[in-house]
Order: structure tokens, then sequence, then C-alpha cells
């Protein structure tokens, strides 16, 4: 064959594996430096804009001093846990991967974990440990979370029942939560992006030892490659406390969560974000809300919406999920019986996000499916399940 048509050909095939792969989707993708018209399988956020400057009041006269009285404040009740026997230790937490070495760093980022190797997992008998939360006591005084309309992202978790009005979010600590165990669940995926249609395999995979959780989702198909998103943290008496997500096609960016600064700072030095009790990241959202599912399940009853602060790797946002009802699944696993909830968009170009989960999975996703306002769209339908 003469080498010009070759070379030609060749270098069509090159580029069409180049657009398929950059409109490959993850769980919750984002990447808000697209127009929305080519964007694949995101969501937009907005950074919350700083408060004007207030010039200082007059000093006002001193008042008459009162008598100050010291009132106890009620101690938190404990979080406890409940563990499942089995015969071996979980394996040893991985470090979380390296920020993108060719990005700077935000001038003003909190110390940076990404470097240090997180703990590995305590050798102990309980290796399908499964953490639960109980909720407070109801005597005790709840602690309203930040309501600030010019920092909607610092807010707690918001539960509403069906036909609830709009209102100050709840307090974060009025949940409780159970996490599945450990497990490993592949995925067959089908979709369209930028009008090609593809096949391709998932991954997700869930560790955790009762203290440190690791997830780890990762999408590819053939000669396109493969794209990842990983989420490390600890776990507290409230569910999943991020540290660290990370999302990686040709390379890497990060969002590092400083909860004791109240900030989310990222590694593709966008504005830092306020962080709230509840916070998760965009891989670790649907794990949290399959935890809070499974602790209770009859309080999440069809109409129920559930509103938090999620973060991609270069933003956060406040979504919020509508809990639809049950179904039936018809997935390459088989016949099984989901929760089905629904993201629900606030503005023109968000996606629409369902997302099925499973109680025989422990409330973890049994299946996903992102459709963009262009059409296109990601089904993730569960293959299998496995230990970790």
């Amino acid at each position: 064959m003469p080498r010009r048509p070759l070379f030609v050909l060749t270098a069509l095939v090159l580029a069409l594996h180049w657009l398929v792969l950059q409109g490959m989707p993850m769980a919750w993708d984002s990447s808000p430096s697209t127009p929305p018209a080519a964007q694949v399988f995101s969501t937009r956020s907005i950074a919350p804009t700083p408060p004007a400057a207030v010039p200082p009041a007059p000093p006002a006269p001193p008042a008459p001093a009162r008598p100050a009285t010291a009132r106890k404040k009620p101690a938190a009740p404990p979080a406890t846990q409940h563990a499942a026997k089995a015969a071996t230790a979980p394996p040893p937490m991985p470090s979380a991967p390296p920020d993108n070495p060719g990005e700077a760093p935000p001038p003003d980022a909190a110390v940076d974990t990404a470097g240090t190797p997180a703990a590995e997992m305590p050798g102990k008998p309980d290796a399908d440990a499964v953490a639960i939360a109980p909720a407070p006591d109801a005597s005790a005084p709840a602690t309203p979370s930040p309501t600030d309309p010019d920092n909607p992202l610092g807010a707690g978790v918001d539960i509403r029942p069906p036909g609830g009005a709009t209102g100050p979010a709840a307090d974060a600590a009025s949940f409780a939560v159970r996490l599945p165990v450990p497990v490993r669940l592949a995925f067959d995926v089908s979709g369209q992006a930028k009008k090609f249609n593809y096949s391709a395999s998932a991954e997700l995979l869930w560790r955790h030892d009762g203290n440190r959780y690791e997830a780890r989702q990762e999408i590819s198909a053939f000669l396109l490659g493969t794209r990842s998103q990983g989420s490390v943290g600890q776990i507290t008496a409230q569910g999943l406390q991020p540290e660290r997500f990370a999302d990686r096609s040709r390379s890497e960016q990060a969002a590092h969560f400083d909860h004791a600064q109240g900030r989310i700072t990222f590694s593709a030095n966008t504005p830092p974000a306020a962080v709230g009790p509840g916070a998760q990241d965009r891989l670790s959202v649907f794990i949290q809300l399959g935890a809070m599912l499974a602790a209770e399940p009859g309080r999440f009853v069809p109409g129920t919406q559930v509103t938090l602060t999620t973060a991609s790797a270069r933003s956060a946002d406040r979504w919020t999920f509508s809990i639809e009802g049950q179904e039936t699944l018809d997935l390459p696993a088989g016949p099984l019986l989901a929760w089905k909830l629904q993201r629900l968009p606030r503005r023109d170009y968000d996606q629409k996000a369902e997302l099925w989960l499973a109680p025989d999975l422990g409330y973890m996703p049994a299946r996903i499916r992102l459709t963009q306002a262009n059409g296109d769209f990601a089904d993730l339908r569960l293959r299998n399940s496995s230990p970790p």
C-alpha cells in the first residue's frame, strides 16, 4: 500500500480515539473550562462571590455590664461501631497518588497530604467491618449548620421530607450512617460521546477498616485508554469525611479538603471553596448517600430530598438528590431490587444523574446513568461483585 494513504488513515484513527477519550465520563464528571455545548457528562459550578467590604461603624457608647450566666453545653454522644466477624484482615490502605507535577499548587493552599502515605489498615479480625453511627439523642439541642446566603457551600446536610418547606439546612449531626462492607463492583458501560456510540468496562473498588476509607473508580475502553477517580479520607460518626479527591486521564487534578480551616483547595489553581459538615466529593457522594439509606431506610421515603456540598477536582457545588422509590433492575448480573435517586439540576446545562442503590449490595450502586443536555450519556450497569 502506498505510504501516503496509510499515513492519512492512521492520523484519522488516532484523532477519533483522542476525541472519544476526552468525552469518556466518570461517575460525576466535570470540566468547567469546557463550553456548555461541548461538555460531556459535566456539571457547572459557580464559586461564591466574596461579600463587599463594609466601612466600620462609629463606636457605640459602652453598655452597662451585665452578669454573665454560664451554660454547660451538652456533650455529643460518642459514635459507636458494630462489626461483622471475618477470618482475615483487610489489605493495607494505599497511599494517595501525588498531584500532577506540572501543575503548581494554589498559593494559599493548606498543608498537602497527597505526598504523605495514608495509614495502613490495622490488622483486626473484623475485615468486613460495618461502621454504624447512630443518630444523636433527640433530647440534645441541635447545632445548626451555617446557612450564610453568600457562602452556601459551607452549609451542612439538608434532609427534607416530602413536601418539606424550604428553609435552613438540617443539622449535619441529625442522621445515622451504615457503611457497606468492602467490595469490588464491575460494570458494563454503554454510552454516546460527541455523537459516537461506544462500549466500555468500569470498576468500583471500595475498602475501609472502620477508621479510614478508600474508593477508586476506573473506566476503560479498548484503544481509547483509561480514566480514573479516587477518594481517600476518614470515617467519622457522620460517615465519610474526604481528605483528597483525584481525577486522572492524561494528567491528574485533585481537590484537598481542609476541614479544620473549612475550605477545599484545588491543584488546578481554581479558587478555593468552602467546606461544611457532611461535604463529599464526586466519588464518595453516592457511597455516603447509600450509607444514609442503609442506616434509616424508613426515613428516606419517596419524595425526600437530600442536599449536600459536593466537590470535583476543580470546584464545588450544592447538589440535591430526590428519592424516587424502588425498582427491580434487569442487569448483566441478574435482576436486582434497588432504590432510585435522581439529582435535581439547578441550571440549564446541569447533567441529569440517576443512581440506583441496591440493598443486597449494602446500598452500593448497581446502576448509574448520566445524561447531558446535548443527548450524550453514559449508562453503567452492574456485571458482578466480588471481594476487594
